[in-house]
């Protein structure tokens, strides 16, 4: 479409939004039912200007009615619950969806490393030391021996509150470091989110083959839905900020890496509460010995139904903010 026939569509919605913000402005924010379904109209013409690289000029004042747009709507206080609701029902799923190849390549980074290692680790017993020195297989084994009283935790630990501080810090530092590693060109990203998988499938290939799957799999299944979807969203926005540094567009790469940072944002916020249910459910329940195999599986299985249809479902019609 022509730049003026886009001007001649759209000037009256522009009109109206512009005169609608005035209106809010004048009443100190003052709510009105139609400005938010508005105000996403211009945010979507705005990104066509650009696309279509209409004039400057256009350009500018499209941006400028957005900036006042984005005052009136986001500017105002508003009780801290129904910020958390919006972001988790809203904001977090869709930003994920919109950076769908993304989330596929971290996917595959991750988890293609893990099943290949977790193959040769089931079929040769010596591959583990490839990975892991002589005194860490064995703290592994012991950790996930089935004749342990407890499973999966550090000896030295004694409550499960230490445990679940323990895989707070552990969970988040991986998340952090697989996010701000894209920096380093995306490089970094790519080494943590392999090197993941590969620790991680060698474990699992090497306890089933010693037949630890009573303890390893039912303590790990649980919390899993949760901890390993997040590292893999860490990636994502790891790569984002990858992405900017390589094809910046028209902005320069300083600019373009501020942008991809401000829009990963509710990724890594997203990610960083998902590690801290993954770390709650490791600590109080997938190292329970009280519950049976069979339950813990069937828990798991719900928690990543409910983790996939969350990230499918959830936010749907409503873009990221």
């Amino acid at each position: 479409m022509r730049q003026k026939a886009f001007e001649e569509k759209h000037k009256p919605q522009w009109l109206q939004l512009d005169s609608l913000l005035s209106s809010l402005e004048q009443q100190n924010g003052a709510d009105n039912a139609d400005f938010p379904a508005l105000y996403r109209k211009v945010c979507h013409h705005l990104a066509l200007a650009k696309d279509r690289q209409y004039s400057p000029h256009l350009i500018n004042n499209l941006h400028h009615l957005v900036l006042r747009g984005h005052q009136q709507l986001y500017h105002q206080k508003k009780p801290f619950a129904s910020q958390m609701v919006r972001f988790l029902l809203h904001d977090f799923p869709a930003s994920l969806r919109k950076e769908a190849k993304l989330f596929w390549l971290s996917t595959g980074l991750f988890l293609l490393p893990a099943l290949i290692m977790g193959a040769l680790c089931y079929n040769n017993g010596d591959m583990i030391y490839s990975v892991h020195s002589v005194m860490g297989v064995a703290d592994i084994e012991a950790m996930y021996d089935p004749a342990n009283e407890s499973i999966g935790r550090e000896r030295q630990s004694d409550t499960d509150f230490k445990m679940f501080g323990f895989y707070i810090y552990n969970n988040v530092s991986i998340g952090f470091r697989t996010f701000a590693s894209g920096l380093l060109y995306g490089i970094g990203t790519v080494i943590v989110l392999i090197s993941n998988g590969v620790f991680i499938g060698s474990i699992a290939g090497h306890l089933t083959q010693l037949q630890f799957t009573e303890t390893f799999w039912p303590f790990v299944s649980g919390h899993g839905a949760f901890e390993l979807t997040a590292i893999v969203i860490s990636g994502t926005a790891g790569l984002q900020l990858a992405r900017a540094l390589f094809s910046p567009g028209r902005l320069g790469r300083i600019a373009a890496l501020k942008q991809a940072a401000s829009q990963a944002v509710p990724l890594v916020i997203g990610a960083t509460l998902m590690l801290f249910i993954a770390a709650f459910i490791e600590a109080f329940w997938s190292s329970s010995t009280t519950v049976s195999s069979p339950i813990k599986y069937s828990v798991a299985a719900i928690l990543w139904l409910a983790v996939i249809a969350y990230f499918l479902f959830a936010g749907r019609g409503h873009g990221p903010r």
